[in-house]
């Protein structure tokens, strides 16, 4: 999807979005079992967010564990954190042209090693990489095709990533790396099933493509109705595709897509031109992304993000410019927490989790 639907039309929403009302709901039976009772469970959730000093948006969140995390946004801004977000310092790339770019995704595997994407036409689209904690950046890929539009990028490892663009020539252009984001090549796209005619990537969160375990890869489109979901099994060299319950439209389908294990997933989305929308809007699966089936109660809203919670067999969290949604019977139903605004969201294996978005907001989950 081009710029202007999908960058402009998102910003031109945020207003309604903030405004609009959520309600709570109620976990329906004959969905996949629960963590907790739902009541009990979503009154004892909420965010504590950390002050940023800045009103950049940030779309792109890489949390390393409680302490450390790294968000990136607009104006070319990317900013660490290395005590909880107490404090966070701004370590943007300086000298490589990058001020007016919008960094909305970005991977970290510690302090010092980041990776971050920045999306748009042409040259737009860039991979910067950095092993000293920001303090120097190095551009380590520039898309040259007029044709691609990187939307995000996933790493099944520190070495080891693929970043998307939209299709090029029919079919989703994927590039890989195994040294850690620091040279890049593309995938050949024999592998990667053909796109139906208008469909598309929402750069909204950084997990349109997602990894999972044992080379698992996970990709999510919009712009056709039903949105659909591609799995690889080989860190993206052959795919699979499936339909979803999820509604797609020119301004709808599936933004986030996020996967426990290898059975267990989520997907959420909805349309951004119709902020609280809660039709169709997030389904789930059992059998590793083969078939797919509907929530019985949706998020309440858009949802550009989406995670599952360390430490719990089936709790997931979707977040979105309208609020903050939880599930606690693995995607089957959802219950409002928070109203606030936030674009991503991702959890750590020490067991925080963390969202951010617009105005410089970003949080901790309270539990």
């Amino acid at each position: 999807m081009r710029l202007l639907t999908r960058s402009v039309l998102l910003a031109a929403t945020t207003t309604a979005l903030v405004a609009a009302a959520t309600s709570a709901y109620a976990v329906s039976p004959g969905s996949p079992g629960r963590d907790a009772p739902a009541r009990a469970e979503v009154a004892a959730y909420g965010w504590s967010v950390t002050p940023t000093g800045t009103t950049e948006r940030f779309r792109g969140l890489a949390p390393v564990s409680r302490d450390v995390a790294w968000v990136s946004g607009t104006n070319g801004t990317v900013l660490r954190t290395t005590d909880g977000g107490r404090t966070w310092s701004d370590v943007s790339p300086e000298g490589l042209g990058t001020d007016a770019l919008q960094f909305r995704d970005i991977e970290a595997f510690d302090a010092r090693h980041a990776v971050v994407l920045s999306i748009g036409e042409g040259t737009e689209s860039r991979i910067l990489v950095t092993d000293d904690g920001g303090a120097s950046w190095t551009e380590s890929f520039r898309n040259t095709d007029p044709a691609a539009f990187y939307d995000c990028m996933a790493f099944s490892s520190p070495r080891r990533g693929l970043a998307m663009s939209d299709p090029v020539d029919g079919r989703f252009r994927l590039v890989e790396t195994s040294d850690g984001g620091r040279s890049w090549s593309i995938v050949d796209p024999s592998g990667m099933p053909e796109a139906q005619a208008g469909e598309f990537a929402f750069a909204a969160s950084g997990t349109c493509l997602s990894s999972g375990v044992g080379g698992r890869s996970y990709l999510v489109s919009g712009g056709v109705d039903p949105a659909r979901v591609f799995t690889s099994t080989d860190h993206g060299r052959t795919w699979t595709v499936a339909d979803s319950p999820v509604a797609g439209g020119a301004s709808a389908g599936i933004f986030s897509v996020s996967f426990r294990d290898a059975r267990r997933g989520v997907i959420v989305g909805g349309d951004f031109a119709a902020p609280t929308g809660a039709v169709d809007n997030a389904a789930w699966t059992d059998d590793g992304g083969a078939t797919w089936t509907k929530s019985t109660t949706n998020p309440s809203g858009y949802r550009s993000g989406s995670a599952w919670v360390p430490r719990t067999a089936r709790t997931v969290l979707a977040v979105g410019p309208s609020g903050s949604d939880v599930s606690t019977d693995g995607g089957g139903s959802w219950s409002t927490f928070d109203t606030g605004s936030f674009d991503s969201v991702e959890c750590t294996a020490d067991g925080a989790c963390w969202a951010s978005g617009e105005q410089g907001r970003v949080g901790v989950l309270t539990r």
